[in-house]
């Protein structure tokens, strides 16, 4: 069957924030969506065998509904109608909006505006790698996913490359071409995995330092030159650990720090037994 093709997209407000990677209820229809697939850390040695693999893209997780394009917090994204025109109605998309490596924060603010500039959606492209609710394998998904998308033949949105690596050295270069290449690291997944909502081993990702969110739960003073400023985030992770992030802070973002109640990411070294991440260091604030 073909898929229908629509050239408008509902903007809804929605009833408000996941927390830590918790998807909202849809304000227009009162109904659960669907939660994301979301990685977990790779350990250095892993074994790429049964693994499809692929660049981790620095870009914002998307969510196309088969209606409307949503934020992984759930938040509606107002992309211009003519970037989500001609989009499979109906069929759900899991990708990532990009605008290339290491430009986050270009991404971010282009993205997060309630009225878009075509100036710069015309830079971006929506980088596809799952289809949510269709069945199958991962790998089987991905047939489907590139036939899909080229009957749609939207020059801005592509299929993520996937590749099967034999070895760990392997897969060791693979890593570090990306890295020399400005990318941030690597995402394995299960080609025989059907598509799993949350964290689970069928996803993984790969990169030098690990990464993960938490809540902010307080703001911690400075002292000696950050006297009067941003000392230090007091935060909470999902699995109830409580910790303190003290470097990777500006300036600028030290003297306003993310507020209270607020979601951040943060980069690591392991965890202690006691399940607190070592040498944490603040990323950014996850505002999407």
């Amino acid at each position: 069957m073909q898929p229908q093709l629509f050239s408008s997209q509902r903007r809804a407000v929605l009833c408000g924030l996941a927390a830590l990677g918790a998807w909202p209820m849809s304000a227009a229809s009162r109904q659960p969506a669907p939660v994301l697939a979301l990685a977990l850390p790779a350990p250095p040695d892993v074994d790429p065998t049964g693994f499809l693999v692929s660049e981790k893209y620095d870009g914002a997780r998307a969510l196309w509904t088969g209606s409307e394009l949503r934020f992984r917090s759930g938040l509606p994204v107002f992309a211009p109608v003519w970037f989500i025109d001609a989009w499979p109605a109906g069929q759900a998309l899991d990708g990532e909006l990009w605008l290339g490596r290491s430009r986050f924060d270009e991404l971010s603010g282009a993205v997060r505006r309630a009225r878009p500039r075509d100036s710069d959606w015309r830079q971006l492209s929506y980088m596809v790698f799952d289809l949510p609710q269709a069945p199958g394998s991962f790998a089987e998904r991905q047939g489907l996913l590139t036939a899909l998308l080229r009957q749609s033949r939207h020059p801005q949105v592509g299929v993520v490359a996937q590749e099967a690596l034999p070895t760990r050295a392997a897969l060791q270069q693979r890593l570090a071409d990306v890295l020399a290449a400005g990318g941030e690291g690597l995402v394995l997944q299960r080609a025989d995995a059907p598509y799993r909502p949350g964290r689970s081993g069928a996803m993984l990702k790969l990169k030098p330092l690990q990464d993960a969110e938490a809540l902010v739960l307080a703001h911690m003073p400075g002292r000696g030159k950050h006297a009067g400023r941003l000392g230090a985030l007091r935060v909470r992770t999902a699995h109830g650990s409580e910790f303190l992030i003290g470097t990777g802070f500006s300036d600028a973002q030290r003297g306003q720090p993310p507020a209270i109640g607020s979601i951040v990411t943060y980069t690591f070294s392991g965890s202690t037994a006691g399940g607190v991440p070592r040498f944490a260091s603040f990323l950014r604030e996850r505002t999407l």
